[in-house]
């Protein structure tokens, strides 16, 4: 280090007012400043880092610092910062899925937008980080379109006959067209449903119909339709009617508040839920055109294929009031210092709406000794069956137990049920065997943790009407429904930011590091992240291929897309791997422009593998950018020379990146670690990995930054 020395002249200026000592000239006083201080002065010598990158020998390198994207948006001191030395920011988390969609899978902008229009005010480019990855997704949302579909019967007497139906018999039923009855293809297990075949040549809507025998119903009153539908590829169709005044009406099919003269099937299940009343008689037919859409096969499930009167007599009567929680009212209860209430919207059964929780913090030594109370309106039946179902699951696995209790605390229990981390459908029923059993109990005290209890039913089991059932996604629909959300939110999100984004990191980390020529995956994992999310599990291996095709579709023309990943100089075969699946990727008609390499690395890294992977990189002849480089230093009390030793690490990442990248392949370097990290940050807590430090003085790796880019 250079040694620097400052002249004392004031101080010795004021010593002869009072001195009779003879002069002495004063630069033969001289003392030696502090190293450290003169170590700062040098480093604050440097002019800002983008100064370092001749814009008109190098127009095309790209100068990048990742920043927070509320901190750059509330133009501070990092808005400051960034813009003197960087030509472009990287949002280390605000442009993610999990930040941007929320609950209902909608778009929130606000903060994406601020921190366009301060980026704009600056002059400094946006990279966008990032659309297609597994970490920082909104996981609640996506699994929640996953679920199981819940249907519930109506709680009223059909007047549709749908027995003869139900046994594959079409009697009674009008058709044209290809019509028939298929065994196991209703939504519930072992269930039939009607299929409707449209042939090549299809035209007319009634050409391939379904209608009902007729029903009959009491004039002057509404009257419910309910009906699931799907088909073998997007097809159209309608319901039409025989007894109406208006026997082809428009409705509001899907209850969107859209009303419309058709409606879309899809591969999935859909509720259609209408009502009509303006009979001319007492009877009536309802009519299924499905002769829209040549080649399409449409189901028709008949156990849920419902007409009733819904001011009629109820045939089933829940007995527990709010059993889905909406209202907000929960249960009193009581022991080992257990908590319960009703959680926020979204935490219930598939994401949706509330459910009521009971937090018990320890292992009880009887089951009882942790319930929960739920009082009845009159007490039960003796000798009555009495069904309960409702969804369960907990933050841990164990048991609760369910029971119709008198207030002399006799019971009638339901068994042990065993509730684990996932939403699970019980369906248990006792017998009623006292005049008074007033209350229904949950007891808790074998369960460590927290249990959520949504959409709770007690019925009397020798009413009918008000069955359940549980329909579950194939994986053709789950590949269908990630697809589409994929594409929808590369869409809006790319669609948005046209103006303002020019280069993306399309995909994030795909390659798996232990088999690193394979995709990453989150089957079989136990400890999933509440915000991971692996879409190539769903979508297969060309997830990616879609993910590059819409972000071109829905993009700028010229924009830049990249794919990202980490430790490709720690596993040269992890490096190869990533190659490999670019190649694939253009094999299959994705355009790949670039190959980012993240270099979260320290000060003992292997320098032979940086190399070696740089090297590797350039012979793809793609656009090779260092994505987010740091450097840690290991120790939470860096000595100088572990400094001197970062610095040195930060300028020969830069000095092999202009070695072997050709000038035409340089997208240019990202610094991830702008300051040191503060020991309670979620990115490297504590460490001293940044070219500032937390005063945001520059360190000796800021030297060595510049020195590298000096090489240019």
């Amino acid at each position: 280090m250079k040694t620097r020395y400052i002249n004392i002249l004031g101080i010795l200026a004021l010593g002869l007012g009072t001195s009779c000592v003879d002069y002495v000239p004063t630069d033969e006083y001289q003392v030696e400043k502090p190293e450290s201080i003169a170590l700062q002065e040098e480093l604050n010598a440097y002019l800002p880092l983008k100064s370092y990158v001749d814009s008109i020998a190098h127009p095309d390198f790209i100068l990048g610092g990742a920043v927070s994207q509320s901190e750059y948006a509330d133009k501070g001191v990092m808005y400051r910062l960034i813009n003197s030395n960087f030509h472009e920011i990287t949002a280390g988390y605000g442009m993610k899925h999990g930040a941007v969609v929320q609950a209902d899978g909608s778009l929130l902008l606000d903060g994406v937008n601020a921190m366009y229009e301060a980026a704009a005010a600056a002059g400094t480019s946006i990279y966008g980080h990032t659309l297609c990855w597994h970490a920082n997704q909104n996981a609640g949302y996506l699994n929640g379109l996953l679920e199981p579909l819940v249907v519930n019967s109506p709680a009223f007497a059909n007047e549709l006959a749908l027995s003869a139906a139900m046994e594959g018999d079409l009697s009674g039923w009008g058709t044209q067209g290809e019509v028939a009855i298929v065994q196991n293809e209703g939504m519930g297990a072992g269930t039939p449903a009607f299929k409707l075949s449209a042939g090549a040549s299809v035209s007319d809507p009634s050409s391939l119909q379904l209608a009902t025998p007729e029903i009959t119903i009491v004039p002057g009153n509404e009257y419910e339709i309910v009906a699931y539908v799907k088909s073998d590829m997007p097809a159209e169709g309608r319901i039409s009617f025989e007894g109406l005044e208006n026997n082809e009406p428009e409705m509001d099919w899907w209850s969107t508040g859209e009303v419309s003269a058709t409606f879309q099937t899809s591969m999935s299940w859909q509720e259609i839920r209408i009502r009509v009343s303006d009979f001319q008689g007492e009877t009536f037919k309802i009519k299924f055109d499905m002769g829209y859409t040549p080649g399409a096969a449409t189901y028709l499930d008949i156990n849920n294929l419902y007409v009733f009167n819904p001011n009629g007599e109820p045939m089933t009567n829940n007995l527990v009031v709010d059993g889905d929680f909406e209202a907000g009212t929960g249960w009193g209860g009581w022991g080992n210092g257990s908590t319960r209430g009703i959680t926020e919207d979204g935490m219930g059964f598939g994401g949706e709406g509330k459910a009521f929780f009971v937090t018990n913090p320890s292992v009880t030594g009887g089951f009882w000794e942790v319930q929960t109370s739920y009082e009845f309106t009159e007490s039960l039946k003796n000798g009555e069956d009495y069904k309960l179902s409702f969804w369960v699951k907990g933050d841990a696995e164990g048991i609760i137990r369910p029971e119709l209790q008198s207030p002399d605390y006799s019971s009638n229990g339901y068994g042990q049920v065993m509730v684990t981390q996932e939403w699970q459908q019980v369906e248990l029923t006792t017998t009623a065997t006292a005049d008074d059993r007033s209350r229904l109990i949950f007891s808790y005290g074998e369960f460590a943790g927290t249990v959520y209890i949504d959409n709770v039913v007690l019925s009397s089991a020798s009413l009918s009407g008000g069955s359940t059932t549980l329909v579950q996604k194939t994986p053709e629909e789950k590949e269908n429904i990630i697809s589409g959300e994929l594409e929808r939110w590369i869409a809006e999100m790319v669609t948005s930011s046209k103006e303002h984004v020019k280069a993306w990191d399309v995909v994030n980390e795909p390659m798996d590091d232990g088999n690193p020529y394979e995709l990453k995956t989150g089957v079989g994992k136990t400890d999933m992240a509440s915000d991971e999310f692996y879409w190539q599990d769903y979508m297969g291996k060309d997830y990616a291929v879609k993910a590059f095709q819409w972000a071109r579709e829905y993009g700028n023309p010229d924009d830049l897309h990249f794919i990202n990943d980490y430790n490709l100089e720690y596993n040269l075969d992890k490096c190869q791997g990533i190659i490999d699946y670019v190649a694939y990727l253009e094999s299959q008609g994705a355009q790949v422009d670039g190959i980012g390499t993240q270099m979260h690395i320290g000060i003992d890294s292997n320098k032979q593998n940086i190399a070696k992977m740089f090297e590797m990189l350039a012979a793809t002849g793609k656009l090779i950018k260092v994505s987010e480089l740091d450097v840690r230093v290991n120790t939470a009390s860096p000595t100088a020379e572990i400094l001197e030793q970062q610095a040195e690490m930060y300028k020969y990442v830069v000095d092999m990146y202009l070695q072997y990248v050709p000038e035409s392949q340089r997208y240019g370097i990202t610094v991830w670690g702008i300051t040191d990290s503060p020991d309670d940050a979620n990115w490297l807590p504590g460490e001293h990995q940044g070219l500032w430090n937390l005063d945001l003085n520059r360190k000796p790796a800021y030297e060595g930054f510049v020195e590298g880019l000096q090489g240019l």
